[in-house]
């Protein structure tokens, strides 16, 4: 429990909503002993408004984003302000702000974050309405609260430049070690496949974020890279984790083949079932380390149990010979190699963390490592594009500005309290999607009733005001806290701090809370029914959208591939950027799968076809990250005719499944025809033949070389495989009911 609460502590949810809280509650303090509550109240308001912008990235675009938040956000509350007294200026003012500031979510998550604080500080304009000078003093106070925010934001930096990114690495260990569990999974007898590929799917999910996090901040930050040793060794961790989960999702062990194979010698099977176990388990202990900041030293001897099992194959070979061990023997090598690579990468990590690499040994290009950022430009030809009822957040934008208007005029018209309550829940719980809104709605208003009864029970033992500020101030705490973790417990403490806050400032907060429950309740409804019925955004029209992004990744990748397979050399960072792409796009597609099945059962269409959609493209990229690792680790033969034939087939099929999705889309191949086909097909087919009939196996250069014939040859008719299912589900997924 203790060590659950330590690590909480360290996380970063709780440095940010300890940034936060030190910002909002500081200058309330501050100016409230000077006797100026109200100018203090609205620095924190400021400081609060400007927190959402501060994502994981580089320093540079730290500090632009939070001051362009804090003008913004002044600007925005004071535009509000200003045509308030005038009806007919304001409904329409206050439409198009809503429209353009939702809008601007179209240049990715940075703007998505300025887009809320903007809404968040033109709804609870409504609670401080000023006019004249006061309304200029107000957004200036506003301004400075932003800018304060940054300030803060900074200090904790520079008190603890690297903290970020170690959590971040550590739960990218963390993430790692949970995809190679899944696989060691897969040795079980009795696993299901099908249950662990969902799994992996999702994880895939997280990893991705994970990875995108880590590289704003590793690659994309100047001050930490520019003369860092450090910053250089969390690189070369970084670099190794990627290649790890390449290396695990690349090797593709046929397990039923393999229990037949080698039930009769169960302590093959067992002494490689330890490996996979403790590459695993060194991940985990090494997250746990890196959270703790403790000395690693590992429990487990993962280079002894190479050895061990390496012992374990020459005495297999030996008990069966060598002319009948000769397929197990070379199944048993590629499961050894795979296994010394990853355990030759997992040391690298060690070293690292260890501080034993030295600092002329991690060396990086930093013009190459900037082609794995998402470039940060805003063209305004993105804006005008997305204006079209096609774009998913030109639909949101509109639905959000009439909800926001309606509730507006509910909350006017009818005996409400305060209407900045009823439209803060709806920008709070209103998102594109049908299902994450639909979540936020319970979890907003259950939330809201726990925090109401929880406070209203504390407020009726406690009668004193410096205990109800000391456990508001820990409830706003623990309500940032909880905002990405658990939005339900985020919204208990928050509104645990709204009653305790209230009690203070107010003689009557028993009626000002029930208003905030009917308000939440109303809020909720709306944000729920225009959700579903007004330009619903329902996720299968967005689906063959990521579908196309996943092929044309995985098409890349492939292209890449074949390329280096033909000229060998060094990896190209072309190379590394395309497979990383296809890593995020096929998260990407199981994030809309998911979405798709929170949704009505209605509006699931052809869900089995996409699922079988996102399986095939993870297994065709599982294929083709295979073949690359094996080119990569292996001093391969010349690429023959009938490897580029059998290559060019898989890509033709891709482009046909692609010209499918979008009739606009053009190769960048020439078409072959079916004879082409078959005799690239056959040729492979032959080669295999001989390969395993006529080589010496006794002689190592010819081992190797079958070993290289067994491992692309099944690869390629593996691709063609997938690739023509790939093509068959796509036209049946766009095919008419």
């Amino acid at each position: 429990m203790i060590e659950e609460i330590r690590k909480f502590a360290d996380s970063t949810h709780f440095t940010n909503a300890l940034k936060v809280t030190t910002a909002t509650v500081t200058p309330v303090l501050f100016f409230a002993y000077l006797g100026h509550f109200a100018e203090g109240f609205a620095i924190a308001l400021g400081a609060f408004f400007t927190y959402p912008s501060d994502i994981p990235s580089s320093l540079k675009h730290k500090i632009n984003g939070l001051i362009v938040t804090a003008f913004m956000v002044a600007f925005a509350n004071l535009l509000v302000n200003l045509a308030y007294p005038y009806g007919i200026i304001f409904y329409p003012l206050f439409g198009l702000l809503i429209f353009l500031f939702s809008m601007i979510s179209v240049y990715g998550q940075r703007a998505t974050a300025v887009s809320f604080s903007c809404l968040l500080s033109i709804c609870l304009a409504f609670a401080h309405l000023h006019s004249g000078w006061e309304m200029l003093q107000y957004s200036a106070l506003m301004l400075a609260g932003g800018l304060f925010y940054l300030l803060i934001s900074l200090l904790f930096y520079y008190l603890n430049p690297y903290r970020f990114i170690e959590l971040q690495l550590a739960s990218c260990i963390n993430l790692t070690a949970k995809y190679l569990k899944l696989r060691a999974d897969l040795w079980k007898i009795d696993a299901d496949k099908k249950t662990i590929t969902e799994k992996q799917l999702a994880l895939q999910v997280e990893i991705n974020t994970n990875h995108e996090n880590i590289r704003k901040v590793l690659i994309g930050n100047q001050s930490l890279s520019s003369d860092s040793a450090q910053n250089r060794k969390l690189l070369i961790v970084f670099v190794n984790l990627v290649e790890i989960l390449e290396l695990a999702l690349a090797t593709v062990f046929d397990h039923k083949t393999l229990h037949e194979k080698f039930d009769a010698h169960p302590q093959v099977i067992k002494s490689y079932s330890t490996i996979a176990t403790n590459l695993k388990k060194t991940l985990k202990q090494l997250s746990k380390n890196i959270e703790s900041r403790t000395t690693y030293r590992s429990k487990h001897s993962l280079v002894e149990d190479l050895k061990k099992f390496e012992a374990t194959i020459l005495a297999y070979e030996k008990t069966l010979g060598s002319e009948d061990a000769k397929e197990g023997v070379i199944m048993l090598t590629t499961m050894l190699q795979y296994a010394e690579s990853q355990v030759e990468k997992i040391k690298i990590i060690e070293r690292a963390f260890n501080l034993k690499i030295k600092e002329e040994d991690v060396k990086v290009n930093r013009k190459e490592l900037e082609k794995f950022l998402t470039p940060q430009y805003y063209p305004l030809s993105t804006f005008i594009n997305n204006l079209s009822f096609s774009s998913t957040l030109f639909r949101h934008s509109l639905r959000l500005s009439i909800t926001l208007l309606f509730g507006f005029l509910i909350g006017t018209i009818l005996p409400f309290q305060n209407v900045f309550w009823i439209l803060l829940t709806i920008i709070v719980i209103m998102r594109p999607g049908y299902g994450l809104t639909k979540e936020r709605s319970f979890q907003r208003t259950f939330g809201t009733f726990l925090g109401g009864f929880i406070a209203f029970g504390c407020i009726y033992f406690i009668d004193n005001n410096v205990v109800l500020s000391l456990m508001a101030i820990l409830c706003v705490l623990l309500g940032m806290s909880f905002t990405n973790i658990s939005y339900k417990t985020s919204a208990t403490f928050v509104t645990m701090y709204v009653v305790f806050l209230y009690s203070i400032l107010t003689p009557n907060s028993a009626s000002v809370i029930e208003f905030r429950i009917i308000d939440t309740i109303v809020g909720a409804v709306l944000a729920y029914t225009f959700n579903h019925f007004v330009w619903p955004s329902w996720e299968f029209i967005n689906t063959p959208k990521h579908i196309e992004k996943v092929i044309l990744a995985n098409r890349k990748y492939l292209n890449e591939i074949a390329l280096f397979y033909n000229k060998k050399g060094s990896v190209t960072t072309v190379y590394k950027v395309a497979r990383k792409n296809a890593f995020i796009e096929i998260g990407n597609l199981m994030a809309s799968f998911q979405r798709m099945s929170q949704e009505p059962k209605s509006q699931q269409k052809k869900i089995a076809q996409v699922y079988k959609l996102t399986v095939l493209n993870h297994t065709l990229l599982s294929s083709i990250a295979s073949m690359g690792t094996y080119i990569q680790s292996h001093q391969t033969t010349a690429a023959s005719d009938a490897f580029n034939r059998v290559m060019a087939t898989v890509l033709q099929n891709l482009d046909e499944a692609l010209s499918v999705l979008n009739p606009s889309y053009s190769s960048s191949i020439l078409p072959i025809s079916n004879s082409e086909k078959a005799k690239g097909f056959t040729e492979l087919l032959a080669i295999r033949l001989k390969e395993i009939t006529e080589k010496d196996t006794s002689d190592a250069a010819n081992k190797v070389l079958m070993q290289e014939a067994q491992l692309i040859i099944e690869q390629l008719i593996w691709l063609i495989n997938l690739s023509e299912n790939i093509l068959k589900n796509t036209k049946l997924l766009v095919a008419k009911e």
